[in-house]
């Protein structure tokens, strides 16, 4: 693939052979993200698990301290007034049933999460098509199927993340943005990575969490120090 001269010279700053501590890693990809924009700062964990095995799938939530640095549009499915009424209030941005179901069906997708009460679940399975592919779908194990809608919204406003590994066994997240203070990615890395130790599979053997990569949207990958890492969670 073709490279941008724009890349190539930030490249150069970055040691390919080199691990970095988890701080370092994450001022040079601040240092690299040159775009026109205010970039978003991913992780990129790769887990010896086997994800075509069900006891070895990594999926959860975290809140990050900082949150995101992203407007996340929510939208609730409920066919119940009092529950509708909560997530109007609890800052909600899309909130209905009938109508809201046929507008996806119809191609509507201008929402980043969806919340679901569980009443009207077999209504929103007929969307797992739509939604499913573009991680949408809501699912009790990630706190989207709930009747406390309004915990469930103000929890992704303030920068509740969903994870989940990849069939390669990797899981990416956004972690903030380039313009936050480099403080406040390393807490919400660590926030991160301490959620993703606490859900290790039994059934994974050997080495849990292989490599830790960070990068801004449009920059390089910077290798973060592995051992050093998991030495400052434990």
């Amino acid at each position: 693939m073709k490279r941008s001269k724009r890349y190539l010279e930030v490249k150069e700053k970055v040691q390919r052979d080199r691990e970095y501590p988890l701080e370092e890693a994450l001022r040079l990809v601040k240092e690299t993200a040159t775009a026109g924009f205010d970039e978003t700062v991913e992780m990129h964990v790769r887990l010896g698990v086997d994800p075509r095995h069900a006891d070895q799938q990594v999926r959860g939530t975290v809140s990050l301290p900082h949150g995101t640095g992203k407007q996340v549009r929510v939208l609730v499915i409920t066919k119940n007034p009092d529950k509708e009424k909560e997530a109007k209030e609890a800052g909600a941005d899309y909130v209905g049933f009938e109508d809201v179901i046929k507008r996806i069906q119809e191609g509507w997708l201008d929402f980043d999460v969806v919340i679901a009460t569980p009443d009207v679940m077999p209504q929103v399975g007929k969307l797992g098509r739509i939604l499913g592919p573009r991680g949408l779908m809501p699912n009790p194990k990630s706190g989207t199927v709930t009747m406390n809608v309004a915990e469930a919204v103000r929890d992704v406003k303030a920068g509740r993340i969903d994870f989940r590994v990849d069939r390669y066994g990797i899981l990416h997240v956004p972690i903030g943005k380039v313009s936050f203070d480099t403080e406040k990615l390393v807490e919400n890395a660590k926030a991160f990575m301490e959620a993703v130790l606490r859900l290790r599979p039994p059934a994974a053997k050997g080495q849990y969490v292989r490599s830790v990569t960070v990068s801004s949207t449009m920059g390089p990958g910077i290798r973060v120090d592995r051992n050093q890492l998991l030495t400052e969670l434990r």
